[in-house]
This record gives C-alpha cells, structure tokens and sequence, in this order.
C-alpha cells in the first residue's frame, strides 16, 4: 500500500455507505454490511422485511441486489475491481453475497456517470410528461439489465391493458387485508425521522389518472400530482431464468443498473412491486413474456414534467445502523 492509498477496510466502509442510497421495497433499506480487511459481506436483516407482502423474502432480496450493484459502482469510482459471491454460506441464508477487493483499475467516465447517477436517482411517483422517453435511452436501460444476466420485456399496449388489470386486482387484496393495511401504514407516512420508509412529501396527494394504478398507499400525502397521465410511459417486465433467491440477488443489481442508466438519459422510473407479491397475478405477468421466465419486478419508464419540481429524495439510515467495521 502506497502513502497516498487508503486502507481497504476503510475504501470498503465508504462503498457500504454510498449502498444506502439505493432503492428498496417502500424504502426499508433491509440490509446490514460487516468490513473486514478487504471483504465486505452483506446480510439481510428481517426485522426490515415485509412479513406480510414479501413473507418468501423475494422483494427483500431484490433490495439488498439494488444495494449490492451501489457498492460495486462506488467501487469502480475509487479505482477498484471486486470478485462478489452470492449466498457464500449454505448454512446461513440472511449471508447474501461477499464482495473481495481483487486489484486496482483505472477509473472510466462510465463509472463516474453511474456514481453520480447514485446521487441523483430517486422515485418519482407523478404522472409521466406526454413526452415519451427515447428509443435511445430505452435501448441503454435494457441493455445494462441484460448486462447483469437479467432480462427486460416491454409490454405492448395490450399487455399494458393487462398489467393494470393486475395491478388493480393486487391492490385491492392488499387494501381488504387487515395485516397487509397494517403493514403498510407502519412504513408509509408522517415525517419518517427514524430514516426509513416513505414519507408523506412523496406521496401523491390524490391518485394520479393512469391507466395502471400505482399502489394505493391507503393515505394521501403531500406531493402535487399535476394533470399528467401514463399515456406515453413505457413498462418493462425484468425477469429471468430462475425464482430463487440468488435470482433475486441478480434481479436486484439488474434494477439498480438499469435505474441509473435511466438516470444518467432523463428517464424517471417507478417500480411496481404488488404485481409480483400475489402468486396470481406474478402468474399473469409470466405468461405476458409467454412463460419463458420469471417476473422479478415492472419498471414504469418516462420522463417529468420540466416544469415542475421533482419530489425530494427520501430519507435515509444512518450509516452507523447498517455497516459494522471489525477493526484488526
């Protein structure tokens, strides 16, 4: 190690950091990272998981995938290459990957447009613009996806027809769930001074008229929706080979690769997550890619309104609660 060059524990502990600003499932950042000289192991923490929507861990682990693929990008920004294991330990499941510092490399412009991507990417649950997102930067979503050995299909508009008949049928056995209600409200709304979940500045404060319903949070919050509609967005159904939880893992990098491409090309993304939480309704996204994957999750692509403020980003942990240092 030269005078200039900073330990790796400590390269390591800022890459986990830089992982809190990924998305997760109504934000529960449901992952906690250990640093040990040039290893960095990420765990899932139940306790941050959907019991009651995600009781398989699918979406946590999707989650914990997002958060993954942000620390490899904060990686490549400092100059290094990493060897990652998915699920190292068979006999411990909440173990879901090892990062390995591997060498130094140089730093690309490509890894500093995603790094800055981080920073900027946030939800944005509105209306899309009537301005449609471009072939060209629709081209560069699916391509990072495929990149990260996932797929991406977008639905025609007969299947997008589909997709919100799913999507409203997801939505009204979640709201007739009393668990599920419960659920909901204990991470939707208020100020969220804890730093996690959503909180109500970017909550619609009416349903916004889309042809595909977003997920009804069950409360209005504060975000003005303004008169757009979906009419020009785009979904993409992400899915692959496999429905275990090292697919999820893959799935969840996916998104985050695709979410910041999107970024970096002006495409605002909203994922939909109720389709896949029913067994029915995951079923009907499958055969709308004719059987020949598994649904992990839909993306709705398009762009904002340029007159019109973003949402804020939502909060966050505090590092200190999700990366642990082991000091030598």
């Amino acid at each position: 190690m030269t005078e200039t060059e900073r330990p790796a524990a400590a390269v390591l502990a800022e890459a986990a950091e830089a992982a809190g600003y990924a998305p997760s499932v109504h934000n529960t950042q449901p992952w906690r990272w250990r640093v040990a000289g040039d290893i960095l192991d990420l765990h899932a923490v139940r306790e941050r998981q959907l019991r009651v929507a995600d009781p398989e861990g699918r979406l946590l682990t999707i989650s914990c995938g997002t958060a993954l693929h942000h620390a490899l990008v904060a990686l490549a920004t400092e100059g290094w290459s990493a060897e990652v294991t998915p699920l190292p330990d068979p006999a411990d499941a909440d173990h879901l990957a090892r990062v390995r510092l591997t060498g130094r490399v140089g730093v690309t412009p490509e890894a500093m447009r995603l790094f800055q991507a981080v920073r900027l990417r946030h939800t944005d649950r509105r209306p899309v613009s009537e301005t449609p997102a471009g072939e060209e930067a629709l081209a560069a979503v699916e391509r990072a996806v495929r990149a990260e050995g996932v797929q991406s299909h977008l639905l025609t508009g007969d299947q997008i027809l589909e997709l919100a008949a799913a999507a409203s049928h997801a939505d009204q056995v979640e709201t007739e769930d009393e668990e599920q209600v419960t659920e909901l409200a204990y991470w939707i709304g208020g100020d969220r001074p804890e730093g996690a979940g959503i909180p109500d500045a970017v909550i619609p404060s009416r349903a916004p008229e889309t042809t595909v319903p977003g997920r009804d949070f069950v409360r209005a919050g504060t975000l003005t929706v303004g008169p757009g509609h979906d009419r020009a967005a785009r979904y993409a159904v992400i899915y692959g080979p496999g429905d275990e939880p090292a697919d999820w893992l893959r799935a969840g990098a996916a998104v985050s690769a695709g979410w910041l491409v999107a970024t970096e090309h002006g495409v605002t993304v909203l994922p939909f997550s109720s389709v896949v939480e029913l067994p029915t309704t995951r079923r009907q996204l499958r055969e709308m890619i004719s059987n020949v994957g598994y649904p992990y999750l839909v993306l709705r692509l398009g762009t904002a309104d340029p007159e019109t403020a973003g949402p804020p980003h939502t909060p966050r942990l505090p590092a200190a609660q999700t990366i642990e240092v082991v000091r030598e």
